[in-house]
């Protein structure tokens, strides 16, 4: 058998779709290991200067030259447009189109756009698309049209043949955005689909086979991952095509064939149930929360391995830290987020945990439990970092071992964005030592059967290109880890957002007293008011403040997400008040209703500085879209978690001039303040660089000394 008359038996799959599979599974052709020493500074210098090049004004010059199309193509009947798209179509299908040939047909899909949902892309968004088509990072104010934006270079790479992902951050955008574009990609003769949970593995296999599909990070890396699974030792097309090729000729000679028939069957059914087709090309909505701040979660597949003794150490663990004291028996780092355990601590945790205890006899094992639990006694809150789950809340009057079980689970919730992560769990026992805390059934610890971070997935894609609201902060960043240039784009008109200075006051309680002041004096004009919390307690602490000054509100957390999307799309109405957990409803542009603008539009408050200033300018961007009007304000406080954690020394300075600050009330447009508020976030961002990093670095590390097992990444 030679290679030219080879062919896979598949009959599910077209044999393009087979080889662009089996080619993008094989990653290790794609993934480079960061650069280091010299290469660094080339890499860096290079990413300096390429973010200086006028890009921008090349775009715009090119969506120029889009819109002098337009003459032409608004004088096409529909069935001539049709016509002129099918054209096109087979001349990028081919690989023969030239620059002219990539701005006639932005023309044709901005003419297909205005008529099938009617909405005309800006001059401004047909420059965003030539840089997402050029695999960039676009920046986009919040409001600016990223979901059209996007349709001009996913109609191109549909035609090409070879698919497009572009990639949501939940499922509620992904089908939203692929039923509200569909018209613009099915007149230009492509299909569209969207990936949600639940789903069927050949509903999912036909979504992926369609021109463009719509899906979440999570989601088209969890079928990359069972893709991998499902072929084993097949790496990819050369591994694949060398298997087949041995296979043929240990049957002719060596082995039975009927054996040999069972086992090439068995090869090729594996690859019929690929779900992925090749990963060819990605536009990332929200890129700098999905590459960036999300960048480090490692997604798993997993399976149950039950073990009641370690379930049982686990609540050991919980009991013996409850009875350590803090700052004598171990010390905690809150910056790092670590627990140490003192000399003292050692000698009463020996005391402390019965010989007879599963897993405790040995000395290094119960102190590693012990520091899990004091992890999650310490450092992990409730209503802060994880919620409990009470929709199935059932009192369960069963007792083992002095523990009370309940119908209730620990869940998630993404520090980012303020959604509940049902699918996720910590790693290392960690999780389950926060069900011990909170004395909930231990879940049983999972085997990993795979595994690979969101980092090394996207680039992984031959071409990656991204759209964001906030992306300059980390454009280095962007260049070093994914090689992608970021280019900002000016808003369609004049952004008018009025930004007040910072209210800093010396309490936490006098800073929500100030918030709930501020919101009323607002309200009472008949202006809506938007306020950004950064954790669950904190919005349920803000509603029950709003309740006792009788402002009729709403809430989006968490606990409440269901109508993220209509809540906050409803924000801009006259006189409402919407209490938010840091992003929650990105995606969701807030429209000011009738008369709104007249008052002033709507007014943005952040209860707290995030540890990236790329978070808190997300949330001020919620105002002043397009052109409205619009005010924005922090109100914080010394007291908050987020200068404590980073600027524990200047924190402890500014302690000794409370005094002062209390006869002033507040402090407004402070140098010093703004100056630790400033420190506290570049130490914060610097250590999240430098977590994601060293995240890489052990990718390629594991991949170069583990290469000879069957470890799947």
């Amino acid at each position: 058998m030679t290679i030219s008359n080879f062919q896979f038996p598949i009959s599910n799959l077209p044999p393009s779709a087979i080889w662009s599979a089996l080619d993008g599974l094989d990653y290790r052709r794609h993934v480079k290991p960061l650069p280091i020493g010299l290469d660094a500074v080339w890499h860096s210098g290079a990413g300096l200067i390429g973010r200086l090049l006028p890009r921008r004004q090349r775009f715009l010059r090119w969506a120029e030259q889009v819109l002098a199309w337009d003459a032409y193509f608004s004088k096409m009947t529909d069935r001539k447009l049709h016509e002129a798209s099918g054209q096109l179509r087979e001349v990028f299908r081919l690989n023969r189109d030239k620059p002219s040939d990539l701005e006639r047909a932005f023309a044709l899909v901005r003419e297909v756009a205005a008529r099938q949902i009617g909405e005309r892309p800006f001059l401004v968004q047909i420059a965003g698309g030539f840089a997402l088509q050029s695999g960039c990072i676009a920046e986009m104010a919040t409001g600016e049209g990223k979901t059209l934006t996007a349709t001009m270079p996913a109609v191109i790479a549909g035609w090409r043949g070879r698919g497009c992902h572009i990639i949501t951050v939940n499922d509620y955008l992904a089908q939203r955005d692929a039923e509200w574009m569909g018209p613009i990609y099915r007149f230009c003769g492509l299909r569209v689909a969207y990936i949600q949970q639940p789903m069927l593995a050949a509903d999912r296999r036909n979504a992926y086979l369609a021109d463009i599909t719509y899906c979440t990070n999570k989601e088209v890396t969890a079928d990359f991952l069972r893709d991998r699974l499902t072929l084993g030792r097949i790496r990819g097309l050369s591994s694949a095509l060398l298997s087949q090729i041995v296979g043929s000729s240990i049957c002719d000679f060596r082995f039975p064939i009927s054996d040999c028939k069972s086992k090439i069957e068995n090869r090729n059914s594996a690859i019929e149930r690929l779900v992925q087709r090749g990963l060819n090309f990605a536009i990332v909505d929200e890129a700098d929360s999905v590459l960036v701040d999300e960048a480090v979660i490692p997604l798993l597949i997993s399976g149950p391995a039950p073990n009641p003794e370690q379930a049982e150490a686990f609540r050991q663990a919980a009991y013996v830290a409850a009875e350590l004291t803090r700052d004598v028996d171990y010390r905690v780092n809150r910056r790092y987020r670590e627990v140490e355990l003192t000399h003292e601590g050692r000698t009463r945790l020996a005391e402390l945990w019965p010989s007879c205890a599963p897993l405790g006899a040995g000395a290094r094992r119960r102190e590693e439990l012990t520091t899990k639990a004091l992890e999650a006694k310490e450092l992990y809150s409730r209503d802060k970092h994880y919620v409990l789950d009470t929709r199935y809340s059932i009192l369960d009057t069963r007792r083992e071992s002095g523990i009370e079980h309940r119908a209730s689970r620990v869940v998630i919730v993404d520090d980012f964005t303020g959604r509940l992560q049902p699918d996720r769990t910590w790693r290392d026992g960690l999780h389950q030592a926060i069900e011990a805390k909170e004395r909930l059934e231990i879940t049983p610890p999972k085997d990993t059967f795979a595994r690979i971070s969101f980092q090394r997935f996207f680039r992984l894609y031959r071409k990656l290109a991204g759209m964001t609201g906030t992306a300059r902060e980390a454009a280095a960043e962007f260049w070093i880890v994914y090689n992608t240039p970021v280019v900002t784009i000016p808003t369609n008109r004049p952004c008018i957002r009025k930004h007040s200075p910072d209210i800093v006051l010396a309490t936490k309680t006098a800073k929500w007293e100030r918030i709930v002041a501020e919101t009323k004096r607002i309200h009472e004009a008949g202006r809506p008011v938007l306020i950004g919390t950064r954790s669950v307690r904190d919005s349920e602490q803000l509603s029950e403040k709003l309740k006792a000054a009788n402002l009729e509100h709403q809430v989006l957390n968490a606990l409440r997400h269901r109508e993220e999307a209509q809540i906050v799309a409803g924000a801009g109405l006259a006189g409402r008040i919407t209490v938010a957990t840091n992003m929650a409803g990105r995606g969701t542009d807030i429209k000011l209703g009738r008369g709104v603008a007249q008052l002033g539009g709507l007014h943005v408050i952040a209860a707290e500085h995030n540890e990236s200033a790329r978070i808190d300018r997300q949330l001020f961007g919620r105002c002043a879209r397009q052109g409205d009007p619009g005010s924005a304000q922090a109100i914080v406080s010394l007291e908050d978690e987020f200068v404590s954690r980073y600027t524990r020394r200047q924190a402890a300075y500014l302690s000794k001039i409370r005094p002062r600050i209390k006869v002033r009330g507040e402090i407004r447009n402070s140098r010093l303040c703004r100056a630790v508020f400033w420190i506290a976030q570049w130490r914060a961002e610097r250590l999240a660089l430098r977590q994601r990093k060293a995240v890489i670095r052990a990718d390629h590390w594991l991949e170069e000394h583990l290469s000879f097992a069957e470890t799947r990444y």
